[in-house]
């Protein structure tokens, strides 16, 4: 049975094009852990992700997750604690796994908007590849995937880098910030944190390029 749940009467749909703010990015703020519970629910133990670096569970993958029961789990976590950005993060995950990109909206947004480090590379992923099935943003999404390395994000320290060396932001202008040195910083970082031979290999590749230039 297709779980429905309302969706709010202010759903933002920035999702959907390229973000038309001068400044799109004016209501992300910086994440702050200690404003937010870390206690185990239902719904991290059902729709944790296991690369999250604020997951509180080991996680799940996609395939292994019970997506309506994550979906239900998930929304009874919110009704106790709304703002959590860690919640609001797994139920779009839930709703995103599902193919209810519209669902997810409200809830990648609150996510992303505490500056969830989590949210600001998976959404930075999403509008760079258009995974979600909406016009790819990658300007936009290129962005969010640099913050998400400045806010510590293994996959952001290595994916921000990757992706200006294959030219996905060649044409931005205002953003991505593209500096040679703090990319070299991310890399460096990324090294210190890289577990077992394949992201080693990776970050060393990644070094040998931006390190040439």
């Amino acid at each position: 049975m297709k779980l429905i749940f309302p969706i709010p009467v202010a759903l933002l749909t920035f999702m959907a094009a390229a973000p038309v703010s001068a400044n799109p990015f004016a209501d992300i703020s910086t994440y702050d852990r200690d404003a937010h519970s870390r206690t185990v629910t239902q719904c991290d133990l059902i729709a944790g992700h296991p690369s999250d670096p604020e997951r509180v569970t080991p996680g799940v993958s996609q395939n292994e997750m019970d997506k309506p029961a994550a979906i239900a789990a998930c929304h009874t976590a919110l009704q106790a604690d709304p703002d959590n950005p860690r919640l609001n993060y797994l139920l779009a995950r839930a709703y995103g796994y599902s193919g209810l990109h519209a669902e997810s909206d409200p809830y990648r947004i609150k996510a992303l908007n505490a500056g969830y480090p989590q949210s600001l590379f998976v959404i930075g992923y999403i509008r760079i590849e258009g995974w979600d099935g909406r016009p790819a943003d990658p300007c936009y999404g290129g962005e969010l995937v640099r913050r998400s390395a400045h806010a510590g994000r293994f996959a952001g320290l290595v994916g921000f880098p990757h992706y200006v060396q294959t030219g996905t932001f060649n044409g931005c202008t205002d953003y991505p910030k593209i500096n040679q040195d703090e990319i070299l910083g991310f890399l460096d970082t990324a090294e210190e944190r890289a577990e077992g031979y394949y992201q080693r290999i990776l970050v060393k590749s990644l070094k040998v390029h931006f390190e040439a230039k």
